[in-house]
């Protein structure tokens, strides 16, 4: 089993996918036909709760299907997830990609985990990938998996920098061992930075059925709470749900600290921008585009694929110029990022 360090940006493309979507739920589009004019099927793609257009985690993904389509010229798929759908659904949904040729297919978020394991013992010829989850051990399966916690700790060293009632917010989305790698970085960074500041934490549901990836009211209702108890930077991790802690944010004229994506640059959000100082990035893009060139080049990938703060596969982003030009924040960022990554600094992961 092939151990390598790499991250990704997720992206969609799109492909006609004929009866098999009606029967999994979900939507895909289609593309010009590239098996007609001899081309062949690619990546295919299932989002997570929330779906294409959280501007966030799926939309990183979508990232590296877009590329991977513009590099390899061939048919790519990505579907939709349903409202209260089960591990049989997404099996399903995983099962008929493959079966209609797609290769590699990529589950975007661990609940995908029982569904990948189910889909790749049936289909041992088809490289499937998952994002975020690193429980499902198989040949022909890449674990796509980053130390969140690492950019979540900068991202804590930066909200205590920034803050001037030293109270800030951590926002989950759901109460589970993947978003308390980002609670424990965020707290970890911010106390080790500046011990006075006060860090609010909370969670929005108990399970992603409930909506605590997926929901803007559920985040801006919880922010507002927070901003109410003087935290003036609150990092959400929290998928779609993070748009409205963002929004919040912006009302309140404090800052958010955005997640996955770079949330400054995304369009959806560009009236909110200026209250997002920086997010704390992971590359699912590139994951997913390098799975996909591993399956071209005809070597694929397998195991577990970390992408962490060496790798370059996590970090900060700097797209906004009031956090780049902050000489406070970017030299205590930068010395927290060297000591992580020559181990002087231990990141918690809970």
């Amino acid at each position: 089993m092939r151990r390598v360090t790499r991250i990704a940006l997720a992206g969609t493309a799109t492909a006609s996918l004929a009866l098999a979507l009606s029967a999994c739920g979900g939507t895909s589009t289609s593309s010009s036909s590239a098996d007609s004019k001899g081309g062949h099927k690619g990546l295919a793609l299932a989002y997570d709760v929330g779906g294409k257009g959280d501007q966030s985690f799926n939309d990183a993904a979508y990232e590296g299907l877009k590329k991977a389509k513009g590099e390899f010229k061939y048919d790519t798929a990505d579907l939709e997830p349903t409202d209260g759908e089960t591990d049989a659904d997404k099996t399903q949904r995983l099962v008929s990609l493959a079966k209609q040729g797609y290769n590699p297919v990529i589950g975007i978020g661990y609940s995908y985990g029982p569904a990948v394991k189910a889909a790749a013992a049936k289909l041992p010829n088809t490289t499937f990938g998952i994002v975020d989850d690193s429980t499902v051990v198989a040949k022909n399966v890449a674990d796509l998996v980053f130390s969140e916690q690492e950019a979540s700790y900068l991202a804590g060293v930066t909200a205590a920098k920034a803050t001037k009632t030293n109270t800030v917010g951590f926002i989950g989305g759901v109460d589970v061992p993947l978003i308390h790698k980002f609670e424990a970085g965020f707290e970890q960074g911010v106390k080790d930075t500046k011990p006075g500041v006060k860090v609010l934490s909370q969670y929005l549901t108990q399970t992603a059925q409930e909506g605590g990836f997926s929901s803007p009211d559920k985040g801006k209702t919880a922010a507002e709470g927070q901003i109410e108890k003087k935290a003036d930077v609150v990092y959400a991790a929290a998928g779609l749900s993070g748009q409205g802690v963002i929004e919040a944010a912006s009302a309140a004229k404090v800052l958010a600290i955005g997640v996955d994506s770079d949330q400054y640059m995304q369009a959806a959000l560009a009236k909110y921008k200026d209250a997002i100082l920086t997010s704390a990035t992971k590359d699912v893009s590139k994951a997913v585009f390098n799975l996909a060139k591993s399956v071209e080049d005809g070597k694929p990938e397998s195991g577990i694929v970390r992408g962490d703060l060496k790798s370059g596969e996590v970090g900060l982003a700097d797209s906004n110029p009031a956090f780049k030009s902050n000489t406070a924040i970017q030299d205590a960022v930068k010395a927290a990022q060297e000591k992580i990554i020559s181990g002087a600094i231990k990141v918690k992961t809970s």
